[in-house]
């Protein structure tokens, strides 16, 4: 599973999605630079993602599934646990 948060996956793609800011905060930066200069893929790849962070199936880019909607972690930073 990946550490990085699903509600924030869901909120970059909500609010910065046709400029790919869901893209760059899972690290697919390619992927991010092509939605930030078509738009989304004129808005069909916005949906898309959309659809895929809400169910679960959105991937960072070590393909680890983004499912945790948020997460706890220790003063030092460290993950210690996942809500899904």
């Amino acid at each position: 599973m990946s550490e990085k948060s699903r509600l924030s996956a869901l909120l970059f793609c909500i609010y910065f999605g046709v400029f790919g800011g869901h893209r760059f905060y899972v690290g697919k930066v390619g992927t991010g630079i092509v939605w930030l200069l078509t738009f989304g893929v004129l808005g069909i790849g916005f949906l898309v993602d959309l659809i895929t962070i809400i169910s679960g199936s959105f991937y960072d880019s070590n393909n680890k599934p983004v499912l945790a909607w948020l997460r706890a972690s220790d003063s030092e930073g460290n993950v210690t646990r996942y809500y899904t």
